[in-house]
Formats: structure tokens, sequence, C-alpha cells
């Protein structure tokens, strides 16, 4: 019988997803742990109160000829009453002390990574390794404006996600170029606000290789909902790999600056670059958002002056939503993207930026 009920409550708890989740590291399995006592003690305390409280009506109501007793002062009441709370408040309060001692523990960590948070995109840099990437929403738009059936990880996929080493101490500098963002995966039980001029420090060690999915938890602007966060977690062995396999791609990268590109191929690359950077706030086709995100289909930077439109793209527009992305892209997705905007949709202007143009003006800012 008890075997049965005990297998009655797993299932219904498995079901129950109201709980928190127990998640993937010792800081969460601690914070879980935490939890449930605290929750096990206030509702204890809860039923010996409520239970007393209701014996006490039942018992003493004054339909059965019960006379209520008259006292004042009691010393013996007094001290219950001030001691009982706080041997339960201590009692609660050591275990909780020392999981936010660990929590804020972030020294000896064996790998550093700088995450910054950009609307709506977050920005991961390997300290010392040469290795960095912005990570996006990778939700395919159609699902988006529910043109395409959504899949299981709707609005919580990514097309880079943050990779780290099973099994080692990793500690997060967390920080913001533009507005507060909140930086949050439940199952690492890491949540630290991003904010502009700050670094807060977090970290986390995830025994086992998998796949861990969060969110920005601070809204932060329109398309807050748009800004997941995806953490692949690898055998050591796997992340040596990837490591070597990112700096090697930084280096191929900053070969394609010097060579010399067809528009064909700007274009085609700068298509791919668009619907992951930028058509979140342009749209799709370029037809914008009006008044704040205008049309790129047919506008004055689009079939301007070259240089004016990679100016606004590198520098950005002061007192706007578009933002600067002379930091947030590569010499050769900002020629792209421009590129391809310059002969998309029937712009057709027929000219070109190459990346040597970008990288032209980023040293000119030195």
């Amino acid at each position: 019988m008890g075997l049965l009920l005990w297998s009655v409550f797993s299932q219904a708890h498995a079901a129950w997803t109201v709980n928190m989740t127990q998640g993937a590291t010792a800081t969460s399995n601690a914070v879980f742990d935490l939890h449930m006592t605290i929750f096990l003690i206030c509702a204890v305390i809860g039923v010996l109160v409520f239970g007393a409280m209701f014996w006490s009506m039942l018992v003493h109501r004054r339909s059965t000829g019960q006379v209520a007793s008259h006292f004042h002062e009691s010393t013996t009441v007094e001290i219950l009453w001030t001691v009982v709370p706080f041997v339960i408040l201590v009692a609660m309060a050591i275990p909780a002390t020392k999981t936010l001692i660990n929590i804020y523990d972030s020294s000896e960590s064996e790998l550093d990574i700088q995450i910054t948070g950009y609307q709506w995109k977050w920005n991961y840099k390997y300290l010392g390794q040469e290795v960095e990437f912005f990570s996006n929403l990778a939700t395919p738009s159609e699902q988006i404006h529910n043109q395409a059936p959504k899949d299981e990880h709707y609005l919580l996929e990514v097309d880079q996600p943050l990779v780290i080493p099973a099994g080692t101490k990793v500690r997060f500098l967390i920080t913001a170029a533009d507005v507060i963002h909140s930086w949050w995966v439940p199952a690492l039980a890491v949540k630290r606000d991003a904010i502009p001029g700050f670094v807060n420090e977090a970290w986390t060690k995830v025994e086992k290789p998998g796949i861990y999915r969060g969110q920005c938890a601070e809204l932060c602007g329109k398309d807050h909902g748009f800004m997941p966060i995806v953490v692949e977690v690898k055998s050591k062995e796997d992340f040596a790999k990837w490591l070597d396999e990112r700096k090697q791609e930084a280096l191929a990268m900053k070969e394609l600056t010097s060579k010399e590109w067809t528009r064909e191929e700007l274009v085609e690359r700068g298509d791919k670059i668009y619907h992951t950077t930028c058509a979140a706030c342009h749209q799709a086709e370029g037809q914008g958002l009006p008044p704040m995100f205008p049309a790129l289909k047919g506008s004055k930077i689009a079939t301007g002056p070259k240089e004016d439109h990679l100016h606004i793209v590198f520098f950005g527009k002061q007192g706007t939503a578009m933002a600067a992305f002379g930091k947030q892209l590569s010499e050769v997705d900002i020629a792209s993207v421009i590129t391809y905007e310059r002969n998309a949709w029937g712009n057709n202007v027929g000219d070109m930026v190459t990346p040597k143009d970008v990288l032209a003006l980023k040293q000119a800012q030195k």
C-alpha cells in the first residue's frame, strides 16, 4: 500500500510543473533542497497554527457552554512566541546562508566567459582564448507570425549556443551594451542582471553533457521575448575540439576580410545575416514597422550613397532603435548585409560594400 501511494505521489509530482526543478548542477540542487526544506517548515507551521485555531473554535465555541478564561501578561506564552520563531528562523537561515555563500563564490574558475547583452542577442567572449561570437534567435519568422507550426523549442533556440566543458568551474562576467538585460538559465541556477557599465559575476559547474535553455528575464524592449539562451555542455575532449575549431574559424574570418569578393557572393551571405540580425525590426521583406523601424525597401539609406549606409549600420543612429553594429558584426558580415540591402526587394542599386571598406572605417576610428 505504501509503495502504491509513493508511486502515485511520484507521478503526480512529475506532472506538477508549478514547483521548481532540481536543475543540473550541485548549486541548483542545493537551491531546490533549500526551497523544499523551507516549504515543508512553512507547511508544518501552517498545519499546527491553523489546526490549533480550528480546534479551539470547534471545541471551545460558545454553543457548547464554554466560558473564556481571563489572564494577562503570561510570561511563559511571551517567551514561547519569541523563542520558537527565533529558533525556526535560525534553522532556516543556516542552510540558506551556506547556499548563498556558495552561489557567490566564483573564485578558482577554470574558464572565464564575458557575456554581454544587446537588444536582442547575447555576445559571448571566451577570455584569453580569442573566441567571440553572437548568439541570435533561430526560430523561423514563419513560426513567429503563425504561418508555420511551432516546434518543441519555439523561441528557445539560437544559431550559436554558449558551449562550456563538463566538470569545469566556469565563471561568467555579465554586462550589457545598451539597456538592462538578465541572463537566466534555470537548470544551472544562474540568474544575473546585465547592466551597462557594471559587471556582475556568476558561475556554474555542470557534471554531465547536455543542452540547457533559458531566456532574458528582464523586460528589455519590444523583442524581449525573442532573446533566448542556449548552453551546450560538452565533454572536456569535445569542448577542446570545438574551441580549436572556433579559433580556426576566427583566423579564417580574418583571411576573408582580405578576399576579393563578388557582389553575388556578398548578397548571398548578406541574405542570411539580414534574416538573422535585422529582420526582427525591419521585417523579412524590408517593409519595416514605421515609425520606429523604417522600411529599407526603397529607402533613402538603402538606395543612397553607400558611405552613408555603411556609416549608419556601423555607428547606429542616436535617439532611435537603430543599434551600432560595428562591434557586433565582422567586417565581412557588415559588408554582406549592406550589399544585400542595397540589392534586394527591388532596390537594385547595383553597387557593393566590401569588407575592406568596413575595415578602413574601423581603422580610421582608432
